[in-house]
Formats: structure tokens, C-alpha cells, sequence
């Protein structure tokens, strides 16, 4: 008998036969079509030629190379802005690689360089450090909720292995830069020695090339990463290309070093994502790595072990983090692109300046010819002496005229300029003006001014949640193996919790009785869909000033206080802070508290009555708290106690036949 597992030459095996078989018994498909496949699919596996070969390569890289050209202006743009960066501006006015200086040093210009600019993009990163991400999965299904719970839990620990803070701060000054900033999330099979792990790195805009004209990269149809390797090491992991490295196949741009950068002895090599739709109509994304013609990986050339593409979740690893977006692309413009020409006025007055304070410092003569001074005594001041013959008023200094009050004003609505479009006043920074001086008002005017930076954090929390999905999908695909986190307990202390992927890749729904026999059958799955909300894990030292006042406010408020608890809910209700839920739910437990110890003390009383009522004796010192009741509390008439009241209270109900009773009942303690 055959096995049922065994493949075929096209990797089928006979249980993929079995629906078709099922259908052709009832009529319903004729067997000469036999088994629905794409074109493609049926020429490479008659032909026994792999889909990316050679010839397709030759017509990718014609595809990249127009790519490359259509982000030209781009890769310019960011390479002139990283030389303004430097504060190398002054080379990039003149137009030249170099800095160009005059024969003699004495008379070039001065080029001052301020860093204005430096400042105000400086503070906008301290903004976007201050406020560093951390993930929050909820569940979509409440039969997911220990998973989402885990997830939050080991997403943190993923990231941190990936040491994501020294990304996310490379990240940030590239993005307020130039103004777009690429992070990609893929798998390394190499981390972890050997089981694969989920591998988050920067990326440089210079090496990544998408289609022009498309606004969103998961919309482009192609989407090339290039890498510049040492030829020997590339010989050493790819031993097919001994002897064919040399010459590029694209020129990758290059920033303008201080160092003598050498690429001579090193080859381009490219990633290629692309994405192709399956007969089914499923859209999956495939992979490809090649250097030169040589196709060193591909992932459709191998069906059998990528059926569903190279990632299951079917998008590009890449995402474009924007800061002020452009139409038309996918990437945007930063604070230099926005402050480079007040930053150039401000270089420019201020090199007016220094030149005329310059020439002020240094006086010149004018001398009438023939007037009989030393020339070389004159200009030596180490001599005391200078001998002349004729009159000496035919030397006359030369005066220099101050620069007017114009030009300096003109120079400070420059500074003003530059801080303002770039939303960097004064009092961001700790400065105040205007007689503030209390530091909780200065702190009121540095939140009320950071709207810009808490628009442009927001932003960044959109492209980190989509970091976070990546990373889960790469989750429930490649963590087949149970992995050890350690986390964070709720109560703050370690825990070391265990994790893979059993719960999240898929449980098969079971069809209904005859639906395998229908036309077009496929095995359906449930697969968990989670949501990722981003909070802030570090504040800032106003947003946690801000958070113990109000706790401090809600204490004197009487907030805690659990015979308010339904006053305090409903307060609460109304309010919205961070952590309002931690507070609804301590002040609930109060109540909750409260509550019990209530029913237990009327217990207690009742159980009070009823020993004084048996044995004559106050053990819960009933009567002695009604003597000392406070003022303003009505005692009970008569001069009775209150528990003597309720005594004369429930005697009150009993007939004599019922008294008499009591009074049997009630035990003598005389001969006790």
C-alpha cells in the first residue's frame, strides 16, 4: 500500500488528492483538468527550472536602477543635510567637498558656525527619550487573554535583547534629521545559537529603494535592501561566487566622511521583498538575496518550504517612521530641511559681524608718501622708539565704521525665527521671561509649549505599534520551541515564564458534515488577533511632578477614604489620568472592605445582645460606648444605654408566656 505522506515530483501528496477524487466521484469536476495550479507553478515544476534565475535577475536590476534614480533628490537632500548636521554648512555655500582657505590664513573670512540648529533638534530628542515606549497587548477574544497577558510581558524582553533603546535613539536623530527613519523587523535564524530569533535593527534611507510615486511602502511592488560585504567574506559564506565578485551592479550613495572611506573591495549585495498573488487569491510576500547575477537565496525557488511566502503575515519587514510627510512618497522632510536658511542668515550676519569687529581690532594707517617714518619701526611694536623725518600728522588712522543696530536686530529675529519654526522657545529649555519665576508655573509653560513634541512622540507610537505586530507575527510563525523570559511581576519582583507559539498559530475549525466534499474546500483556522496600545515606560520629571500632585490632591480630597466611596467613583468617572483604572480599583477594594467590616460589627452587636440579654454581662462593652457617646449623638430615653434600649426593644415583642421562658432560660452563674 503507498504511503499517504510520501510527495510526488510536483510535492503533492495523495491526501492533497483527496478532495479533487472526492469531487470527480460526485460529478462535479472533470478529471481531465486534474488539480488546480497557476501557470507559473506548472512551467516551473514540468520544466524543472527554478522561478528566479539568471534572466530574472537581469530584469530586477534594471527594476532597482530605476528605483535608485527615481529617489536621487533624496539620497542628495540627506547627504547635504548630514553635512549641515556636522556644522559643516560653510562647504556646502561654497559648493565644494573641501574647505577652501586663502593663501594666507590672515586674510580668509571667518565662518562662524553656530549651533542654533544643533540646539533645537538636541531638545527635541531629549523629548522623544523621555517618553521611550513600552507595549500593551489586549486580546480581541476573551479566550486570548492569558496569551495577550504573556505577550505584554515578553515583548519588552524581545525588544530589549535587540538593545531597541540604542535603536530607538539612533531611530530619533535620523527621523528629526532628515525626517523619515526606517526600522526593520525580520527573523535571524543565526540568534539565539541557532534557534532564530527575532532580529530589530536601523536602517539607512541611502540603502533602501521602493517604486516611486506609491505614498504607502506596503503598496510598492518591489522593495530592495542594499549592503556593501567584504569581498573575502563573501567568498567565505558563498563559495559559488569565488572569482565573480568585482564591479557593481548599482553605485550605493555615499556620505561625505572625514575618513578615506574604501569600497573598492567590496560588493553590493541585495535583498529583494516582492510580493505575488497565489491562484486562491491571497497576496504572499517572497524573498530573494543576490550579489551581482548570482542568486544566492530565494524563497520561491523552494515551494516546498515556503508555501506561504518567506513571512506568513505577508508584509514588507520595513517601516517608514515620517515626521512632516510629503505628498506623493512615502518619506517626509525634517528640522534641518525647515531651519537650514534661518540657520544660514544667522551664519552669515553674524560672519558680517566678526569681520568688522575684526577689522575695528586691527588699525590701519593712512600714510602720505615720501612723510619720512620708519616703516619697519613703525609696524615693530616691540621698539619703544620710531624715528621720522617730517611731520608726523601725515600718518592719519584709518576709521572703521561700527556695523549699525540694524544688523543686530536683523540677527536676533534670525535666533527668534529658528526657534520658533522649530517650536524651541526659551522656556523649554528652563529659561523664563517675563517675571515667571515659580518652578510650577515655569513647568505649566514648558508642557503647554511641547505640543509639537507630543504630536511628533504620537507619531512615533504609530510606527512602534507596528514594530510590536511584526514582532507577534514573527512570534506565532518561527517560536515552535518553548523559550525562557525573564519578566517583571506585577508586584515588581522577577519572574521567569515560559512561551511559544502553540496557543497563537492556529487551532483548525472543523468543518460542518459535507463541507470537505464541496467544491473549493480549504482547511480553515482560528488564529488569536491581538490589538497593541503604547504607553510611555520613562516620563518626564514634569509628567511625574504632575503625577504626584495629583495623587497628593486626591488624598486631601478624602479620595481613599472608603465611606466615600461612592462619591469618589463617581468623580472618577469624570476624570481621565493615567492610572485611573489602579484607583477605581484600590478605591473599590475599600469599599469592598469597608462593607464586611460593617456586617461583621452588626454581628458582633447582634451576638452582643444576645450574651447580655443570657448572662447580664456587657462583654462587648455596648453599654459603656453609648456613655461615651460623642456630642451631637441623641442617647436613648429614659437614661437607658443603647443596648439596653434594644433589649427593652425586643422584650417589647414577647408575650408574659415568652418571658417567662427567657427567664428560665437564663443560665445562674451564682454558684458558679
Amino acid at each position: 500500500m503507498p504511503d499517504l505522506n510520501t510527495p510526488n515530483s510536483k510535492g503533492k501528496t495523495i491526501k492533497d488528492y483527496l478532495p479533487m477524487a472526492a469531487r470527480m466521484l460526485l460529478g462535479k469536476e472533470n478529471p481531465k483538468e486534474g488539480p488546480v495550479e497557476s501557470a507559473v507553478e506548472n512551467e516551473q515544476y514540468n520544466s524543472g527550472k527554478p522561478a528566479i534565475d539568471k534572466k530574472k535577475l537581469e530584469e530586477v536590476i534594471t527594476t532597482l536602477k530605476d528605483y535608485k534614480a527615481g529617489k536621487a533628490n533624496l539620497e542628495a537632500r540627506i547627504v547635504e543635510e548630514e553635512r549641515w548636521w556636522k556644522l559643516r554648512h560653510w562647504d556646502v555655500i561654497r559648493g565644494k567637498n573641501g574647505r577652501e582657505t586663502a593663501q594666507n590664513p590672515e586674510e580668509a573670512r571667518p565662518e562662524p558656525t553656530s549651533a542654533w540648529m544643533f540646539n533645537s533638534i538636541s531638545n527635541k530628542h531629549a523629548d522623544i527619550m523621555d517618553n521611550y515606549p513600552e507595549p500593551n497587548v489586549l486580546p480581541r477574544e476573551m479566550a486570548d487573554e492569558n496569551d495577550a497577558k504573556t505577550l505584554s510581558s515578553i515583548l519588552p524582553v524581545v525588544f530589549e535583547r535587540n538593545e531597541y533603546e540604542e535603536t530607538y535613539d539612533k531611530a530619533a536623530w535620523y527621523k528629526l534629521k532628515h525626517g523619515v527613519v526606517a526600522k526593520g523587523v525580520f527573523w535571524n535564524k543565526e540568534l539565539e545559537n541557532g534557534l532564530g530569533d527575532i532580529d530589530i535593527r536601523f536602517m539607512d534611507i541611502l540603502n533602501i529603494f521602493w517604486e516611486p510615486g506609491i505614498t504607502d511602502l506596503q503598496k510598492s511592488r518591489n522593495l530592495f535592501v542594499i549592503d556593501l560585504k567584504d569581498n573575502d567574506l563573501l567568498e567565505q559564506e558563498y563559495p559559488q561566487l569565488k572569482n565573480k565578485l568585482g564591479g557593481q551592479i548599482i553605485e550605493a550613495k555615499q556620505y561625505v566622511h572625514d575618513d578615506n572611506v574604501d569600497v573598492s573591495k567590496k560588493s553590493v549585495v541585495v535583498d529583494w521583498y516582492y510580493k505575488k498573488r497565489t491562484p486562491e487569491g491571497k497576496t504572499i510576500l517572497h524573498y530573494c538575496k543576490f550579489c551581482g547575477s548570482e542568486v544566492l537565496f530565494a524563497s520561491e525557488n523552494e515551494p516546498e518550504n515556503y508555501p506561504n511566502g518567506f513571512y506568513d503575515h505577508g508584509k514588507y519587514p520595513v517601516r517608514f517612521d515620517v515626521l512632516f510627510p510629503e505628498e506623493g512618497t512615502p518619506v517626509g522632510f525634517g528640522y534641518i530641511a525647515l531651519m537650514k536658511s534661518p540657520q544660514l542668515y544667522i551664519d552669515k550676519l553674524s560672519q558680517v559681524i566678526l569681520e568688522n569687529s575684526m577689522m575695528s581690532a586691527k588699525v590701519r594707517y593712512l600714510v602720505k608718501k615720501n612723510s619720512g617714518i620708519n616703516e619697519d619701526e613703525f609696524l615693530d611694536w616691540s621698539k619703544p622708539v620710531v624715528y621720522y623725518e617730517g611731520d608726523p600728522n601725515n600718518i592719519i588712522p584709518l576709521q572703521v565704521q561700527q556695523v549699525g543696530g540694524s544688523v543686530l536686530n536683523m540677527l536676533q529675529m534670525k535666533i527668534d525665527e529658528l526657534k520658533e519654526t522649530s517650536s524651541n522657545r526659551d522656556v523649554s529649555q528652563g529659561s523664563s521671561s517675563g517675571g515667571v519665576t515659580a518652578a510650577a508655573a515655569i513647568a505649566a509653560l514648558q508642557e503647554a509649549g511641547n505640543k509639537t513634541s507630543r504630536a511628533m512622540i504620537a507619531a512615533a507610537y504609530r510606527s512602534y505599534t507596528q514594530e510590536c505586530y511584526l514582532a507577534i507575527e514573527l512570534i506565532r510563525q518561527f517560536y515552535d520551541e518553548m523559550r525562557t523570559f525573564r519578566i517583571v511581576g506585577e508586584k515588581g519582583g522577577f519572574e521567569y515564564v515560559q512561551y511559544s507559539n502553540a496557543n497563537i498559530k492556529g487551532v483548525p475549525v472543523a468543518p460542518y458534515l459535507g463541507q470537505e466534499m464541496q467544491p473549493g474546500y480549504e482547511q480553515t483556522y482560528r488564529v488569536p488577533v491581538f490589538d497593541v496600545v503604547v504607553k510611555p515606560q520613562k516620563r518626564s520629571p514634569y509628567s511625574k511632578m504632575a503625577q504626584n500632585e495629583l495623587a497628593k490632591e486626591l488624598y486631601q480630597m478624602g479620595f481613599f477614604n472608603p465611606q466615600l466611596a461612592e462619591q469618589v467613583l463617581t468623580a472618577l468617572e469624570m476624570m481621565d489620568f493615567d492610572g485611573e483604572e489602579k484607583v477605581k480599583e484600590k478605591v473599590q477594594q475599600g469599599q469592598t472592605l469597608l462593607n464586611q467590616m460593617m456586617m461583621m460589627q452588626d454581628q458582633m452587636n447582634k451576638m452582643g445582645l444576645i450574651i447580655m440579654e443570657l448572662t447580664g454581662k456587657d462583654v462587648l462593652g455596648l453599654t459603656e460606648g453609648a456613655q461615651a457617646a460623642p456630642a451631637g449623638v441623641q442617647k436613648a430615653p429614659q437614661g437607658k444605654s443603647m443596648g439596653s434600649a434594644a433589649t427593652d426593644a425586643q422584650k417589647g415583642t414577647m408575650t408574659s408566656y415568652g418571658q417567662k421562658l427567657a427567664e428560665r432560660a437564663k443560665p445562674s452563674l451564682e454558684n458558679a
